[in-house]
């Protein structure tokens, strides 16, 4: 950026307006927490934002229009060596393939119908799984992802943590995960061994690049 003539531009810098976030779940199984599912329903303390705010001052329209060269220029250099499509994002492409395979799991998929009915036999939604839950646009998410915390929703997820603690939901379904990874990494051993080796040498990388930094 300095060379494009931003000398001043900040190491953390914040975009010219604040964009929209998107929220994930909070975990891989949704809401866990019986307090914060009590006090925050699907969102959480409005004083402590989960995403990481950049601490930098914003930057101008100028600087703006030259950051995506610059980005692309340093993931370039952050990323030599890598075979960027082969190894480096083989693991995340095989993450939502195993994703698919442990939803299509009968155990899983039963333990989920289990849940399900015993949320719904509370006097709320049949939702489908504990994302579905957590994911309703009932829950009216802001701009910062957010919800408004209302009785219903708040009244909602104690019931879907309570039912996934009573019929150990989350249990159930980290071991499927863990079950299906297992031979996901025992079938494509070699992949996945190239892959870790690319994570090895981007962070040699980024170790050199910070040498240099000082």
């Amino acid at each position: 950026m300095a060379g494009r003539g931003h000398a001043d531009f900040p190491l953390d810098p914040r975009y010219p307006s604040d964009p929209i976030v998107a929220t994930a779940v909070s975990t891989d199984y949704g809401v866990l927490d019986l307090a914060t599912a009590r006090r925050w329903g699907y969102g959480w303390d409005p004083a402590k934002s989960p995403a990481l705010r950049p601490k930098g001052r914003r930057m101008t329209n100028a600087e703006y229009a030259d950051l995506p060269a610059c980005s692309a220029e340093a993931s370039r250099r952050l990323l030599r060596g890598i075979d960027l499509k082969r190894d480096w994002l083989y693991a995340s492409t095989r993450a939502i393939e195993v994703d698919k395979a442990v939803k299509r799991d009968p155990r899983l998929r039963a333990a989920w119908d289990v849940w399900s009915r015993c949320v719904a036999e509370q006097g709320f939604t049949r939702y489908p799984d504990p994302v579905a839950a957590y994911t309703d646009t009932a829950w009216h998410r802001g701009s910062d992802g957010n919800t408004r915390h209302t009785q219903r929703e708040r009244a909602t997820a104690v019931a879907d943590v309570t039912c996934k603690r009573r019929h150990h939901t989350a249990e159930l379904w980290h071991a499927a995960r863990a079950q299906k990874q297992a031979v996901d990494i025992t079938r494509h051993r070699d992949r996945y061994a190239a892959g870790l080796q690319a994570l090895r040498t981007y962070r040699a990388t980024i170790a050199e690049v910070l040498r240099k930094l000082g």
